[in-house]
């Protein structure tokens, strides 16, 4: 791969899905970006997919290559603190502060095939009782679509159910189909896919109580991260949460996000009131 090659398709990238690739990164590409090459029918590989898209740029093919670069690994309950705080800070929190209207959305940022939101949909299944009569929807999304299909479908292998799913839950919300498990119509039915792009204007997706945006932010340049912050912050109440992934921060980034005392990797929302003073005192 020469380095104008790597070039051209770091800046295609960075463009469509705001994902910043350093020169080390190349080797990942070109694993990532042959089988797209193979989709193709293009014989010379990594070499003839950036001919193609120099010469006759194809919008599937372009998106082929987003998505591959793109898609990420995910597991359920991934890193476990964040779901354990959604159950004893969060949806404590949530259940006094909307007593009255009853409803809560949630959204998945960058969901990949689904692990997420459905950790989330178990264990809010699992509080039914103290949920009853509230409508609650958890909004998952992600740019790829074929990521999504798959997602939707909610089928996983028995290596992916083994990472970080209790066996209790995996015998309560799945159907084992040989080497395969399907989550359950009900937990499916909890969660609604939409394909989006982060780099776009968030505010079709409506407002936000609780945001998980987990492990997405250290793909992007500083600018594409305060932005992206800066539109969820648009989305929420003042009395909203946001999940970071552990190695992401939103210091330096933006002032409209808090760290919350003695809970890494939660943040809320800065009340426009004390912006107001922040942006005086700077």
């Amino acid at each position: 791969m020469n380095r104008d090659d790597f070039d051209m398709i770091c800046r295609l990238l960075r463009q469509r899905s705001g994902l910043v690739l350093s020169p080390d990164k190349a080797y990942l590409m070109e694993s990532r970006l042959l089988p797209v090459a193979r989709k193709w029918k293009l014989a010379g590989g990594f070499e003839d997919l950036v001919k193609s898209i120099r010469s006759k740029p194809d919008e599937a093919l372009i998106r082929d290559v987003v998505e591959a670069m793109t898609t990420n690994e995910s597991f359920f309950f991934r890193d476990i603190k964040p779901f354990d705080q959604f159950k004893e800070l969060v949806l404590p929190a949530m259940l006094k502060n909307r007593s009255g209207q009853r409803r809560l959305r949630i959204w998945s940022a960058a969901c990949s095939s689904g692990q997420e939101p459905y950790s989330l949909a178990m264990i809010l299944s699992e509080m039914a009782a103290q949920l009853a009569g509230w409508t609650i929807e958890i909004v998952a999304t992600d740019l790829s679509s074929e990521i999504l299909a798959r997602a939707k479908e909610g089928v996983y292998s028995q290596f992916e159910v083994q990472r970080g799913l209790p066996v209790t839950l995996l015998v309560k919300y799945f159907i084992q189909s040989g080497d395969r498990w399907q989550i359950s119509p009900k937990i499916r039915s909890m969660v609604d896919y939409r394909e989006f792009n982060l780099l776009t204007d968030s505010m079709v997706l409506g407002r936000f109580d609780v945001v998980y945006c987990r492990n997405v932010l250290i793909y992007f340049d500083q600018e594409t991260k305060a932005k992206v912050l800066d539109r969820v912050a648009n989305l929420m109440p003042e009395d909203g949460f946001l999940f970071l992934g552990g190695a992401e921060t939103v210091l330096g980034l933006t002032e409209r996000f808090k760290l919350i005392n003695g809970q890494r990797g939660v943040y809320g929302v800065v009340p426009k009131s004390e912006q107001t003073k922040i942006a005086a005192a700077g």
